[in-house]
């Protein structure tokens, strides 16, 4: 056991979303699940692999890295989270990075811990070990690679979006917090709780001190909260937003604000040319939870699950939003406004 799981037997169940249990009529027919890839590569983090490949998918296929939250894993999570029908329908290999038991009490990923977000180390890098290994082993296109997740699985998307701003084209928060909120459990509980106030540049300064020197081309990131988040304060929706607009050098005023299904506000914050580098998604009502959307409709996914809220597909519009649904192999290009 790793030196720090007694700390986390006592303090880490505070960490534990509350989660949502919530029903979907007509769900879609589940993908096959995810197996199980033992011989990843270089695995410092000591976490396990998971990948759902449509049957007959050919080179040059994107890849979506999906995390779970705390107490999931990466079967469940994939099946409550769509991406396998997804992948099926558009052509995509899904990479599901699992914790262990060992690592972390509840099974979050150790989205606080210094050496396990640094580039280079512990969970990061093993992460990015499944990402590499994808590119080697499948031909997936190392060019449109995304990275999404929930709650512990949503702050560790965070963290990999900065750690790695070069291997990631783009990336989803959901239910999460900023880049460098915390450094340790009790800050990160602070954080979970109420958020730590900075301004978006202070917020910006811990992205590029995560990335390597020098880097200039960011990530585009979506984020998605609810507004009756009791786990994880939907304060951090708005500071992820000062982070990531401020990073790519945009205001904290969106260029277009559009009303969605199920009460969901979407903003969308874009650069000069149009082209949408952040965008918020603010579920109204929804608790702690991920939005899926159960049933058989061109925009529904996944499957009724706890901690996922049936209100709309999340990753329908993160995949359509990244270009997943185009049927061609054309590199990535950030949605347009609108």
């Amino acid at each position: 056991m790793r030196r720090r799981a007694l700390l986390r037997l006592v303090l880490v169940p505070a960490l534990v979303a509350a989660g949502l249990l919530t029903g979907g009529a007509g769900p879609a027919a589940a993908a096959a699940a995810p197996v199980q890839v033992t011989d990843f590569g270089p695995n410092p983090g000591s976490l396990e692999m998971y990948v759902h490949r449509p049957a007959g998918l050919g080179k040059g296929a994107p890849v979506v890295v999906a995390l779970h939250g705390c107490t999931q894993d990466a079967v469940g999570y994939a099946a409550g989270s769509g991406w396998p029908e997804l992948a099926d329908r558009w052509g995509l290999t899904v990479v599901l990075p699992q914790q262990t038991r060992l690592n972390n009490a509840n099974a979050c990923f150790n989205w606080f811990e210094p050496a396990d977000v640094t580039r280079g180390q512990g969970e990061a890098a093993s992460i990015r070990s499944m990402v590499a290994h994808a590119v080697s082993a499948y031909g997936a296109d190392p060019r449109r690679v995304f990275v999404t997740g929930l709650s512990a699985g949503g702050a560790m998307s965070a963290a990999l979006l900065a750690a790695y701003p070069d291997v990631f084209a783009a990336g989803s928060v959901i239910a999460g917090v900023p880049v460098g909120c915390a450094d340790s459990l009790l800050p990160a509980l602070v954080c979970m709780q109420t958020g730590a106030p900075r301004s978006p540049e202070e917020w910006a300064a811990a992205v590029r001190r995560a990335a390597p020197a020098g880097t200039t081309d960011w990530p585009e990131v979506s984020v998605w909260h609810g507004t009756d988040d009791r786990t994880v304060s939907p304060a951090n929706a708005v500071e992820s937003r000062d982070q990531w607009t401020a990073v790519h050098g945009l205001t904290q005023t969106p260029r277009t604000t559009t009303a969605l299904p199920a009460d969901t506000t979407r903003e969308q914050y874009a650069d000069r040319q149009g082209r949408v580098r952040v965008t918020t998604y603010t579920v109204e009502g929804m608790g702690h939870a991920a939005p899926n959307d159960p049933g058989t409709g061109p925009r529904q996914c996944g499957q009724p699950a706890q901690y996922f809220a049936d209100t709309l597909c999340s990753s329908w519009y993160d995949g359509v939003s990244w270009g997943l649904d185009r049927p061609d192999r054309a590199p990535y290009r950030p949605a347009r406004v609108g």
